[in-house]
C-alpha cells in the first residue's frame, strides 16, 4: 500500500485518470489475494480503509480541488498505510506483485 500511495505524494498534480485506475487495481487485487486465501479478510477490511481514502481523494480532485489542497488527505493516508504495513507486512509485496 505504502508503495501506490508514494507514487502520488512527491507530484506536483495528480493525474486524475492514473488515481481511479490504482484503485481499481487495488480493489480488483485485493479482492482475488483475499479469495486466493494470501491474505485474511481482517487484512481484507483494513486495506479497504486505503482505497477508501485514495476514492474520497479521487472525488475532491474531480470536484474541482487542486492536488495541493489534497496533500493533507495523502499524507494522513500514507501514515495508514504505514500502520497498516507494520500489521500485515507481506501485503504491499502481494499487492505490487500483481503488476
Amino acid at each position: 500500500m505504502q508503495t501506490l500511495i508514494r507514487r502520488f505524494e512527491n507530484l506536483e498534480t495528480i493525474d486524475l485518470e492514473v488515481l481511479e485506475e490504482e484503485i481499481i487495481f487495488l480493489a480488483k487485487n485485493l479482492e482475488i489475494l483475499r479469495i486466493t486465501d494470501k491474505i485474511s479478510n481482517d487484512a481484507f477490511l483494513d486495506a479497504g480503509m486505503i482505497q477508501g481514502g485514495l476514492t474520497t481523494i479521487s472525488n475532491l480532485l474531480s470536484q474541482g480541488l487542486k492536488t495541493q489542497d489534497v496533500k493533507g488527505q495523502l499524507k494522513r493516508l500514507k501514515d495508514k498505510a504505514i500502520v497498516l504495513g507494520d500489521s500485515y507486512p507481506e501485503l504491499d509485496q502481494l499487492i505490487e506483485s500483481m503488476r
